[in-house]
């Protein structure tokens, strides 16, 4: 995670701050995010009846792939310098562009939008997270994700 003083948070702002690994998303995961949430539709859990859909394959739950935040984010999103704790504080927004095909390899596009003090040391930065589909013109997502630091 990349630390820079608390003062230094604005000078980022509008700044794209770089792209994650490459992971790919396979049945497994698929599978294990389904037995999580209980989401058992068959586009995502039965091969053989989601090859009859246009997808000609299960597709990735797209709360699964925006589940992946925290790890995708983990490397490049800013932190204050001595930061206590962090937490998740929310999203203003998300579209779903397109599913995430079984077996897709995705990576996640940071760019910091606004940072603002809450309170004396509270940072509240928003972001856009954009999930890259490996070969494919459109995201599966864009998100403008919320994180509150406490310093």
């Amino acid at each position: 995670m990349p630390f820079v003083p608390a003062t230094e948070l604005q000078d980022h702002v509008g700044k794209h701050l770089g792209h994650s690994e490459w992971i790919t998303i396979d049945q497994e995961r698929i599978n294990q995010f389904a037995e999580c949430t209980g989401d058992h539709q068959f586009i995502h859990v039965d091969p053989e009846k989601a090859k009859l859909t246009p997808f000609g394959s299960t597709i990735a739950h797209g709360f699964l792939s925006l589940s992946l935040l925290p790890k995708l984010t983990e490397n490049l999103m800013l932190m204050p310098t001595g930061m206590k704790m962090a937490v998740n504080y929310g999203l203003d927004s998300v579209r779903f562009i397109q599913p995430v095909k079984v077996n897709a390899r995705v990576r996640l596009g940071l760019t910091l939008l606004e940072v603002t003090e809450k309170k004396p040391g509270q940072w509240l930065l928003k972001a856009r997270a954009e999930l890259e589909i490996e070969g494919e013109e459109k995201p599966a997502y864009i998100a403008e994700t919320l994180s509150l630091f406490f310093v």
